[in-house]
Order: C-alpha cells, then sequence, then structure tokens
C-alpha cells in the first residue's frame, strides 16, 4: 500500500467515523477514535450490505457512506451492549 493509499484511507476513517458519533452520540471520538471506528465500520459494512443484496457504487464518496453506515452499526451494536450490561 502506498503512502496516497495509506493517507486516503485514514482519511475516510476518520471522516466516517466522525459522521457516525455525530449521528449516534451526537460527537465524535477525537482524531484516533473516529479512525478507528470508522475502519472497522468499513469492515463490517463490507460484510453487511453485499449480503442484502445493496450496490453503493464506487468511489470517495460511496466509500465515505459505506464505512458510515458500518460505524453507525457498530456504535449502535455498542449502545446496546452497553446498556445491557449497566
Amino acid at each position: 500500500m502506498g503512502i496516497e493509499s495509506l493517507l486516503i484511507f485514514l482519511l475516510i476513517g476518520a471522516l466516517a467515523g466522525w459522521l457516525a458519533g455525530v449521528i449516534v452520540a451526537g460527537y465524535g471520538f477525537g482524531l484516533l477514535g473516529n479512525i478507528a471506528v470508522g475502519i472497522v465500520g468499513a469492515f463490517i459494512a463490507g460484510l453487511i450490505i453485499p449480503r442484502f443484496g445493496f450496490v453503493l457504487g464506487s468511489g470517495f464518496l460511496s466509500a465515505v457512506l459505506h464505512a458510515t453506515v458500518g460505524a453507525i452499526i457498530l456504535l449502535v451494536v455498542l449502545g446496546l451492549v452497553r446498556r445491557v450490561a449497566a
């Protein structure tokens, strides 16, 4: 992976994590937290979205949308786990 690819990967993760944090919790999680949430969210969405037959397209904006959907799923599940554990 080249430096450009790595920077785009981190940018998409940060943007998706921040968007998901704003949508679900009302705030972001800091730069590293947003990147982590966005990257894990992209992985989750990559597993779940194709199974339902959705095609989100290609390109930067669809990658951000894809990762954001997965990050929202991640944050909702984590929120439910916290409520059950508390």
